[in-house]
């Protein structure tokens, strides 16, 4: 994107930051066990869709730039990366085998940044049909019994007894992204802002913004600083 649309690069930034704090309060209760606390409905509502937001924003903003293959490798090669710490952290004792993620949400966006070719052409209208039917079909797969076999995990049908810490399949979050590019071939056609009046220069739109351009980093970073954080205040 050669020039970005703020209130993209906002809405993004508060996706992750909203997810940090998930995970911070997740820790603090799950994993650590420092406090007991029954979630609000904000906190189920955050955890359950915002991962959904995260990737309606990334479907409209792939229609808008270029470079989507090696962004693309880029995000799953770091999906990798979180999914050999988390095997690390299981094997060492550091937590339980829940703790694994095989195919999270940055497995699942370069995943879908590395198809987005092969939907490129479609119009909108196709685009927006297309996704509401994997959806469909991913959904209809969360009510279907564990698989025998694993190689059909990516696309939402996991084997028995499959436990993850983030797992976001193909179907339906495949069929969310293509909902976001329909958007951004059609409310974002001309490639511009819908709010180019807002005064970007407030200091909350500019902490959210400069979230939302680093927002890789900050989910590849957060949780090792987390991690850090509560270890420190195990040992006290």
């Amino acid at each position: 994107m050669k020039k970005r649309i703020w209130e993209l690069d906002a809405l993004r930034g508060l996706c992750i930051l909203g997810m940090v704090v998930v995970h911070f309060i997740y820790d603090l209760v799950e994993l650590y066990g420092l406090i007991q606390w029954e979630y609000p409905p904000l906190f189920s509502f955050v955890q359950n869709w915002g991962g959904v937001l995260f990737l309606l924003i990334s479907g409209i903003c792939v229609t808008l730039g270029s470079r989507c293959i090696r962004r693309g490798l880029l995000v799953f090669a770091c999906g990798l990366v979180v999914s050999g710490v988390t095997y690390g952290m299981y094997r060492f004792g550091f937590s339980g085998e829940s703790i694994i993620i095989y195919f999270g949400v940055l497995h699942c966006l370069g995943a879908c940044m590395l198809l987005w070719p092969v939907f490129r052409r479609l119009p909108h209208w196709a685009l927006a049909l297309l996704g509401i039917i994997l959806v469909a079909v991913g959904f209809y797969f969360d009510d279907l019994p564990g698989m025998g076999f694993p190689w059909l995990m990516p696309l939402g049908l996991p084997w028995e007894g499959f436990s993850s810490s983030d797992y976001f399949p193909l179907l339906p979050y495949l069929g969310f992204f293509l909902l976001g590019s329909a958007l951004g071939k059609s409310v974002y056609r001309n490639k511009e802002s819908l709010l180019p009046k807002v005064n970007t220069q407030n200091l909350l739109i500019r902490c959210l913004l400069w979230c939302g351009k680093q927002s890789l980093w900050i989910y590849m970073l957060h949780q090792p600083i987390l991690s850090g954080i509560f270890f420190l205040i195990t040992l006290s």
